[in-house]
């Protein structure tokens, strides 16, 4: 049995074996989570991003998570919302598929992930937690190691969507 919890709060601190990081293409960090990931994860982690040579929309890479409580950090790119027309849904969905089968792949038990995609890269946010939700109930027969998955709002916001739709009000 997977264990979802739902919490609002700072994803750098969370001790799971494995946290997301909404990156861009280049992983070289930014703003938003991939900027707060990369300042507490230390200089470490942009020399190990350079190393993997971007990652594709919907793709995700590994990395340690250096000064993180976490084991590794998970690098996937969101898509940008572009009104629908570019099958930004299809994109988000590879994003967190793709980040929980890498993550299960290395053997985590934990995984904690932002909300891909809903901030500068404007992806509806209510949108956003009903694909979230979708890919997950559609993996968790698959995964063989994950145990706990936590998803991590910083805005209220999507804190009350995650709460409303994974039932955890």
């Amino acid at each position: 049995m997977i264990k979802i919890e739902i919490k609002k709060g700072d994803i750098t601190v969370e001790q799971t074996d494995a946290i997301v990081n909404a990156a861009n293409n280049s992983l070289l960090g930014g703003g938003g989570v991939d900027g707060a990931i990369h300042r507490a994860a230390g200089s470490e982690l942009l020399e190990a991003c350079r190393k993997l040579n971007g990652c594709q929309t919907g793709e995700a890479k590994l990395t340690a998570g250096f000064r993180l409580a976490a084991k590794y950090v998970i690098h996937t790119v969101g898509p940008v919302w572009k009104g629908g027309v570019e099958q930004e849904s299809e994109k988000l969905k590879s994003a967190y598929k793709n980040s929980l089968k890498l993550a299960d792949e290395n053997g985590c038990k934990s995984i904690a992930f932002p909300n891909i995609s809903t901030g500068v890269y404007g992806f509806p946010k209510e949108k956003a937690v009903l694909i979230v939700k979708e890919t997950i109930d559609t993996l968790l027969p698959d995964l063989k190691n994950i145990t706990q998955i936590n998803f991590v709002c910083f805005d209220e916001e999507n804190y009350q969507y995650y709460l409303k739709t994974f039932n955890h009000v």
